[in-house]
């Protein structure tokens, strides 16, 4: 397969919500039952999905938006919503799946000498849930959260954090992910982005996101890969 690439890389960076896992149905039912418990309908997954990206916060705004909400109320439902997230984890009830093909994807890359991290706008210690109850966690060096770094993706640092925390410079790093969040954080910090066509864009179609390739799920990420040689960047 041609490579997009003409550099060694070392490290992989891996968005989570819509990448490697699929919690928009923990997302879902966390957010209804905080919305419930002040009184207000519940929303379907669909209408959901269109808030899911930029961290619980905002999609708390974006959920309300348009509704008789005030800030008072706004915040009793992000910290409901916290609350119902931790719930569905410590009960074991939560629904998250990884998407087909990233056990193995995440597995082959290890073996042929990257290192991997993720990068997200989720709570840091929700992510880490997350993982693990996906059953991924373990192939991880470091997680990077909404809550890591002062500013969340689609700003660069979260991204620039990672690869100082793993030693490593820009020129030896790849972003994967679902969203405009993760290619417009990977332009600024420079470093090339892969995209996956199933994610939580806002609701709209990844395939359209000016990404350096577009992969059709992440067992093909191996293969794309598989011209550039892993490079200890130590």
């Amino acid at each position: 397969m041609t490579t997009f690439i003409h550099r060694p890389l070392a490290a992989v960076l891996f968005d989570l919500d819509g990448t490697l896992l699929d919690t928009l149905p923990d997302i879902a039912t966390a957010l209804n039952r905080a919305l419930m418990a002040e009184g207000y309908d519940a929303l379907p997954l669909e209408t959901v999905l269109e808030g899911v990206g930029r961290g619980a916060a905002v999609l708390v705004e974006r959920m309300t938006a348009g509704r008789p909400v005030d800030a008072a109320t706004r915040e009793r439902i992000l910290a409901g919503f916290f609350t119902h997230y931790e719930a569905l984890h410590h009960a074991a009830d939560a629904a998250v799946q990884p998407f087909p093909g990233v056990r193995e994807c995440l597995d082959q890359l290890r073996e042929h000498g990257y290192r991997l991290a993720v990068v997200t706008n989720k709570r840091r210690d929700l992510a880490l849930r997350s993982l693990a109850d996906g059953g991924v966690l373990d192939a991880f060096e470091l997680v990077v959260g909404g809550d890591t770094c002062r500013e969340r993706k689609p700003h660069p640092e979260p991204l620039l954090h990672a690869l100082q925390q793993m030693g490593l410079p820009v020129e030896a790093a790849l972003m994967v992910g679902d969203s405009s969040n993760d290619v417009d954080a990977a332009r600024a910090a420079g470093i090339p982005v892969v995209v996956v066509p199933y994610g939580y864009n806002g609701g709209e179609d990844p395939r359209a996101l000016p990404a350096d390739a577009h992969v059709s799920g992440l067992a093909e990420l191996p293969g794309l890969l598989a011209a550039i040689p892993a490079q200890d960047w130590a």
